[in-house]
């Protein structure tokens, strides 16, 4: 089976840029397509991977402001010449699922979520900051993205959702079913420490849609110690907020960020997330998780085993249920042992099992109509 990989865009490293890796590692033959590619973004690894960007990634300022060529990515997209592959897996938050493929290529796409800026325009733009102009621009343009956006879905042969959330959005969207498979985790990473500190704990990009803020008002009126690991635009702004309790610590490297884990009273998952794999990872180290009721900690949260909810977007509920909640109440091997379901092993063999067998069907199926007189 020979198999393309493609993904949105490859110009800075989270959670999309993880489950690329491990994708990769399954079909390490496999090419990597993308829009634009910005090699200093990126871990050093990549440097080894076969990446194929579009046309795009040569217009000057594209993979530096990429914001500046929305409406060129559709066609960056359909570009790229994908002949000659029996399956390309997209792997996508915008556009990369609109790639056109031969007939007898199955495609099969891993929705991270339809693309936000596009469906849920206004509360972008809210959080974002998009300034007077722009949102007069922005408008017609996000029209005609969306109607391009739903019928490049139909191009898609099977969708994947990475959470009920998504699963959701993309019937909403996209007028289409999907399969659920969970984002892998590297439980491994982690494990239970023999006890625990007090202090509360965020981990995550310092940026709007993250929510951070709700959990720096929640803890400057709980007066609790907050640590907040990781680096942000916002990282200035949250820290003229924050009052003496909160501290920051920028990047973290791996070992502290297993310390950080394992020792924290609790993880403080504040904002609508499509899954969310920081949560998961605090499990793996045995701690409950506090999290907003919605999105993928749905799917990952369990009420009074591995963590509890706020039922609104304020800091106020965020506060109540830090005031409600005892560390005591919680088994650090039972919240392990459901971390575990979500493992990087599982991911794998759901996703191959999922590829091999609709190419394998639609292999026959191919083949059965080629050779009908």
């Amino acid at each position: 089976m020979k198999l393309a990989i493609v993904c949105s865009w490859l110009n800075q490293y989270g959670g999309a840029e993880r489950v690329l890796e491990v994708v990769h590692d399954m079909y390490p033959q496999a090419p990597v397509y993308t829009s634009i590619y910005r090699p200093s973004k990126l871990p050093a690894r990549y440097r080894t991977l076969d990446i194929r960007p579009s046309f795009l990634d040569r217009v000057p300022l594209a993979r530096r402001w990429p914001q500046l060529f929305l409406g060129w990515f559709p066609l960056a997209f359909e570009s790229l010449d994908l002949r000659g592959y029996d399956v390309v897996f997209s792997l996508t938050s915008a556009f990369a699922h609109g790639v056109l493929t031969p007939a007898e290529t199955r495609h099969v796409c891993y929705c991270l979520t339809p693309t936000r800026f596009i469906w849920n325009y206004h509360s972008y733009i809210e959080r974002e900051g998009v300034g007077r102009l722009a949102r007069l621009a922005l408008p017609p343009l996000l029209h005609r993205l969306r109607q391009w956006d739903r019928l490049a879905a139909d191009r898609v042969d099977h969708f994947i959702a990475i959470s009920r959330e998504v699963q959701r959005r993309i019937r909403k969207c996209y007028h289409r079913e999907s399969t659920i498979i969970y984002p892998p985790v590297e439980t491994g990473r982690f494990h239970p420490a023999t006890g625990h500190d007090d202090y509360f704990l965020v981990i995550g990009r310092l940026i709007p849609y993250k929510r951070i803020d709700l959990a720096v008002r929640a803890f400057n009126e709980l007066g609790l110690p907050l640590k907040i690991a990781g680096e942000g635009r916002d990282r200035a702004a949250l820290q003229a907020l924050a009052r003496p309790n909160i501290e920051f610590l920028g990047w973290v490297g791996d070992d502290e960020l297993q310390e950080l884990l394992s020792r924290a009273g609790a993880f403080i998952f504040p904002g609508l997330e499509d899954f969310g794999i920081a949560p998961l990872e605090a499990m793996a180290a045995g701690r409950p998780v506090i999290a907003y009721a919605g999105g993928g900690a749905l799917d990952t949260v369990e009420p009074g085993v591995t963590g509890e909810f706020f039922t609104e977007l304020t800091s106020e509920s965020l506060a109540d249920a830090v005031r409600n909640f005892d560390p005591a109440r919680y088994d650090a091997t039972i919240i392990r042992r459901h971390a575990e379901q979500f493992d990087r092993a599982v991911f794998q063999r759901e996703l191959r099992n999922f590829v091999e067998e609709r190419f394998t069907a639609h292999r026959s199926a191919f083949e059965k109509r080629k050779n009908e007189p």
